[in-house]
This record gives structure tokens, C-alpha cells and sequence, in this order.
């Protein structure tokens, strides 16, 4: 199956982390339903983890809890490793593309680091 992490900075700030614990409680909890569906599902659906268009492989987790939607972006280190980058509440139908060029930044940080590192 899949296992998720999120992002951090090189200082260690995780702004996944941060969009999350400012979450009411009800909401948290179905944002972590959601992503423990994405790590338990071989197949999970479209409804909950897709893959965005025209973007440097960024995924989108979606979550829709008490009237709000959510989205976390991210992208897959190797088959199983989802990297959670991005999150924030939508509120219009397209994904805002400042949010997709922060994810794709976030991305080749994490890769630069982490070759850096090996």
C-alpha cells in the first residue's frame, strides 16, 4: 500500500502540519479518514486522490467535511511514498495555480534535498 508524509522546510516547518492543526476538530478527523483511505486503498477513488493536469506530477487529496472542501497537494516519491506539500480550504472551482507552483517548488526542494543527502 501507501504510506504518507508531509513536507518540511530545510528549517523543519511542516506547512501541512500547521493547515491541519489550525482545522476544527470534526474537520481534522475526516481529513485523516481521508488520507488513511489513500495509504489502505490499492484503488482509491477519484473523488478522494487524483492526479492534477498540466502539473509537474502534483496529486490532490480531497476532502469535503461539514459544507468546506479541503485539498492537500503533493507527489510520490518512488511508487508507495506520498509527500504531502500544499494545503488549503477551496473556494472556487479550479485548484489556484499559486497553490500548484508552490507544490511543484516544494517538490524539487524535497528532491534536491534528499539526493543532497544520500
Amino acid at each position: 500500500m501507501r504510506e504518507i508524509t508531509f513536507y518540511r522546510t530545510s528549517t523543519g516547518y511542516c506547512p501541512v502540519e500547521k493547515f491541519l492543526d489550525l482545522l476544527p476538530s470534526k474537520h481534522s478527523k475526516k481529513v485523516s479518514w481521508v488520507l488513511s483511505l489513500i495509504e489502505d486503498l490499492l484503488m482509491v477513488p477519484k473523488q478522494y486522490f487524483k492526479k492534477l493536469v498540466n502539473t509537474d506530477d502534483i496529486w490532490e487529496v480531497r476532502v469535503k467535511s461539514g459544507g468546506e472542501a479541503y485539498r492537500l497537494l503533493g507527489f510520490f516519491d518512488g511508487s508507495n511514498l506520498v509527500v504531502l506539500d500544499y494545503a488549503f480550504q477551496k473556494k472556487t472551482q479550479k485548484t489556484p495555480q499559486n497553490a500548484i507552483k508552490t507544490a511543484e517548488g516544494r517538490k524539487r526542494d524535497y528532491f534536491k534535498r534528499r539526493i543532497g543527502n544520500e
